[in-house]
């Protein structure tokens, strides 16, 4: 016969479990049963508890469960008691990572660290292996630029010494070593004022006179004066440095022996001022606001031996290739024209500049290769091949391009700047990245003359200065160039 409890909760109960336990169950899984609430206070409730774990034995129970360390085996999990990490084992940690990150995983493995020689004192170390760094396989793994590891995955240093390191950049000097003041130096873009010639000598128009300047003892000559109704609008040295011709306001072009401060000849043929002049080997090319390029041959009589006619505006650049077979023209009118010694017309028109063209230069490493820059509203240096007429490359320099310059000693070359902001910048090609960018004049740059070693450049600039910069290292000793900082900042007059 079924007892009550039985009964009263409908439910069949197996043999050995009370009604106390029944009334505990329900408390667990009913919390708003009042008679379950009732029956915690009942004397049978340590014994449900009882009946629940074990129907069969009675027990002793506690309010918590401390276990038996004997029979823990606690060190199957690595749990042994060890001191605390001191400072010589956070420095031996650190040394292990340091040592993973440079020669690899395999020089100093968390295993082989861990098990050291035989009589070997115990390394203090943190049982962790994989401390401030993710677990990579680097067997399997391919090589990704986002490795977890701060140094990548291939942070090894190169087996062999075919690949050395990467050299760091070369100082220039951010200062000028000298500043000449220049009065009555023109701030004229279509000029041509300064030339430094193969005797280390600078020649220098202001106004209506012509004056050198010896850099081997600072002395300064007046070479001529034009009168008042000349001025001097262009100098340019021969190759071999002894004589200078001297491009006038009046279209004239004169030739003086600048040992003797002698005029040798007066060449006419321009019919307004003539701003730029080239010499090769043998010729002297002028180009003029008439739109005209004359060229004239000292062995011959006459004024010029060949015109050459393709610009429509004022001509302000000329430059004869290294080899002298090659004469390339910058004008007003937005155009870069290449001329051989034979045509009269020119072998190439480049017309992608959209500002005038002053600023022309052959490199001495490449044949063919020629660079120009345009004015404010171009501000672009762009690089041809004159074989072919292809433009290679063209970067926007940002500012008014006024002279280019290329070193003799290495690949690279100077470009000086007007508007806006009148820099000097030194680029390195053929990736045309920045070497330096030099500042000082507060006016644009006009003006820029290289010495005969290749190392130091003049610039000049309507502030009437000249300021000398050591820019490239010697082509015999490519060591960096020692900034001489602000001694030698002495200002000096060059008249």
């Amino acid at each position: 016969m079924e007892s009550p409890q039985t009964k009263k909760s409908g439910l069949n109960l197996p043999a050995g479990m009370s009604g106390t336990s029944l009334r505990l169950d329900t408390f667990a899984s009913s919390p708003s049963s009042s008679r379950s609430i009732a029956s915690l206070t009942s004397p049978s409730s340590l014994r449900s508890i009882s009946n629940l774990t074990s129907p069969s034995k009675s027990s002793t129970c506690s309010d918590r469960f401390i276990p038996c360390r004997s029979s823990s085996r606690l060190h199957t999990f690595g749990l042994v008691d060890r001191p605390s990490p001191v400072k010589e084992g956070s420095n031996e940690a650190y040394s292990r990572l340091l040592k993973c990150e440079l020669f690899g995983s395999d020089f100093a493995s968390p295993s082989s660290l861990s098990s050291p020689s035989a009589g070997a004192p115990p390394s203090q170390i943190s049982p962790s292996k994989n401390m401030l760094r993710f677990k990579t396989d680097h067997s399997t793994t391919p090589s990704s630029p986002y490795s977890p590891s701060i140094l990548g995955q291939q942070s090894t240093f190169p087996s062999d010494s075919s690949t050395p390191p990467p050299k760091p950049p070369r100082k220039v000097p951010k200062t000028p070593h000298k500043v000449l003041d220049a009065p009555s130096l023109q701030d004229d873009f279509y000029l041509n004022l300064v030339d430094w010639s193969s005797q280390n000598v600078l020649a220098v128009g202001l106004g209506t006179c012509v004056y050198l300047w010896s850099a081997s003892n600072s002395k300064v000559t007046k070479l001529c004066d034009l009168g008042p109704y000349d001025g001097v609008c262009s100098v340019q040295w021969t190759r071999e440095g002894s004589f200078i011709s001297v491009g006038t306001n009046l279209g004239q072009v004169q030739v003086w022996d600048g040992t003797q401060c002698k005029k040798v000849r007066t060449m006419g043929g321009h019919q307004t001022r003539t701003g730029v002049l080239a010499w090769n080997s043998r010729i002297l090319a002028s180009g003029s606001r008439d739109r005209n390029i004359l060229q004239h041959d000292m062995r011959v009589s006459g004024d010029f031996i060949n015109k050459l006619v393709g610009h429509k505006s004022e001509v302000c650049g000329l430059k004869w290739s290294c080899d002298d077979r090659e004469l390339a023209s910058g004008g007003n009118d937005n155009q870069l024209l290449v001329w051989n010694q034979h045509s009269q017309q020119p072998t190439l028109r480049l017309t992608e500049h959209t500002a005038a063209v002053k600023a022309i230069a052959w490199s001495p490493h490449q044949s063919g290769l020629l660079v120009s820059g345009g004015g404010t509203a171009d501000r672009c240096i762009r690089f041809w091949n004159t074989t072919n007429g292809h433009q290679l490359n063209s970067v926007d320099t940002g500012s008014q391009v006024c002279n280019l310059v290329w070193s003799k000693n290495v690949n690279e070359l100077v470009s000086t700047h007007g508007y806006s902001q009148n820099q000097i910048m030194v680029w390195k090609y053929p990736s045309l990245t920045k070497v330096a960018t030099l500042t000082g004049h507060s006016m644009r740059v006009l003006y820029l003359a290289m010495s005969p070693d290749g190392q130091t450049i003049v610039t000049g600039a309507g502030d009437e200065t000249l300021r000398f910069w050591n820019i490239f290292p010697s082509m015999k000793a490519p060591a960096p160039v020692k900034d001489t900082g602000l001694w030698s900042l002495g200002r000096t007059q060059i008249r």
